[in-house]
């Protein structure tokens, strides 16, 4: 999780920053793996004082848009990830890296970048054909923003950012919600998914527990090999389902999935 090389400090002390899991593997397998997620940032919030401007919490990766608090941002993002790898490790009986080494990151020094990172982050499941409306993904910081009585709206430092735009809090609101609804081309920490898919990974991701029953998809890898192959077999006959999107998926070499026939 630390950084290869020092990072260039922001002078506004805000970053948009991107985690993913290592090989594009899955790191988030269903709503209670998000809810830890959000609660362990919510507890380095606290500890910290980062402030949480935006999140968008994927299946293999997840994006976040924070101001640093008492400690520098690299810091924070270590605990932050370190946590949520010993949740998931535990959960799932896995070890090794869940995250790629190095998160990605990028400064956010203007008004005008800020509101548009805000955007970027809520659009990213509709961008990802998942869902047709921002506030439709119920993973992002969109429908605390949308909704002030939102439960997590107590978790989001959204009221800096309303108001950064004119007029009382409902007008500033509505000049919000126009603006994130808004079709653009920015381009933020881009994440390279590679070629187009028929089916986007969520959607794969149900198939392919439908498929295995009461094993965890995390635990695929490590089965006897006979069980394994058995079971690539099968997911190999989905329609829809790459081989390279079925390995990142599980979290294995996409060579393990090429060689079973």
């Amino acid at each position: 999780m630390m950084a290869r090389g020092a990072r260039i400090r922001s002078k506004s002390g805000m970053y948009h920053v991107m985690f993913r899991g290592a090989n594009k593997q899955e790191i988030f397998h269903d709503e209670a793996d998000r809810v830890e997620f959000l609660r362990i940032l919510r507890r380095y919030k606290e500890q910290s004082g980062v402030n949480v401007y935006a999140w968008c919490v994927m299946g293999n990766h997840v994006h976040l848009l924070l101001k640093e608090g008492e400690e520098g941002i690299s810091l924070t993002m270590k605990r932050l990830g370190i946590s949520y790898a010993q949740y998931y490790n535990g959960k799932y009986g896995t070890n090794g890296h869940l995250f790629q080494d190095r998160f990605r990151s990028e400064n956010v020094e203007s008004v005008a970048s800020l509101l548009r990172v805000v955007r970027y982050i809520h659009q990213n499941p509709v961008k990802a054909g998942l869902v047709r409306r921002n506030e439709e993904w119920k993973w992002s910081s969109c429908r605390a923003y949308y909704d002030p009585e939102h439960y997590m709206r107590k978790w989001l430092d959204g009221d800096y950012i309303l108001g950064l735009l004119p007029g009382s809090p409902e007008t500033a609101l509505k000049i919000f919600k126009a603006f994130t609804d808004q079709p653009n081309n920015d381009e933020f920490l881009e994440y390279d998914t590679g070629t187009r898919r028929k089916i986007p990974d969520e959607e794969a991701s149900k198939e392919i527990k439908k498929l295995i029953g009461q094993l965890e998809i995390p635990q695929i890898k490590s089965l006897p090999k006979p069980q394994r192959d058995h079971i690539l077999r099968k997911i190999k006959t989905i329609q829809g389902i790459t081989q390279r999107q079925a390995a990142r998926i599980i979290g294995i070499s996409p060579n393990l999935v090429f060689r079973v026939k």
